[in-house]
């Protein structure tokens, strides 16, 4: 079995287009198990039948925790793209949190903050090193922004758990993003 495969398809399934794995998905972006094996399964694309177990290996070993499983239900943590928004359960914010970003976005940035784009909510990152891994992935020399989600958090702005890596926000306005010097 190939675990990236197969992490990579459960992602896409569940954050981007659960409608091509007839997946119904709840409120909280939860889908019943057995609708997601059936699926998998159905599209013959491994080398055996998808098993729970495959999922639980899944998720075990994934650095970026991207998918939990809930009793005979699973999610993406984040992500999604998927109309109709997935809600998160809301977090009061550490002091300090990151964002990387390509160097061509931080002008727009700076001027209006930082917005979801295509995603639901603002990711942003509870360490320098992740925000840096995260902004390498779209610019070599990604710029790392400083936020000052605890100040933001205490004006309004809504915070809600990602996974132990990664924080959500529905935006950031540019009075709490700085450009971090590294």
């Amino acid at each position: 079995m190939d675990y990236v495969e197969l992490s990579k398809e459960v992602s896409y399934a569940l954050r981007h287009a659960p409608w091509e794995y007839e997946l119904e998905l709840d409120s909280e972006g939860f889908a019943p198990v057995s609708q997601l094996l059936a699926a998998l399964n159905e599209g013959g694309g491994y080398d055996r039948p998808v098993t729970l177990a495959d999922l639980e290996r899944v998720i075990a070993t994934s650095e970026k925790k991207r998918h939990e499983l809930q009793g005979d239900r699973i999610r993406a943590l984040y992500g999604h793209t998927i109309p109709g928004r997935i809600s998160k359960e809301p977090l009061v914010p550490p002091e300090t949190l990151y964002h990387g970003t390509p160097r061509r976005t931080l002008d727009a940035i700076l001027q209006g903050g930082l917005q979801p784009m295509k995603r639901q909510y603002v990711h942003l990152s509870v360490d320098v090193e992740t925000a840096l891994r995260v902004g390498r992935r779209r610019d070599a020399q990604p710029v790392i922004l400083r936020i000052a989600a605890r100040k933001a958090s205490d004006a309004g702005v809504a915070f809600y758990r990602g996974n132990d890596k990664v924080v959500l926000a529905d935006c950031v306005p540019v009075e709490f993003v700085e450009k971090n010097t590294l």
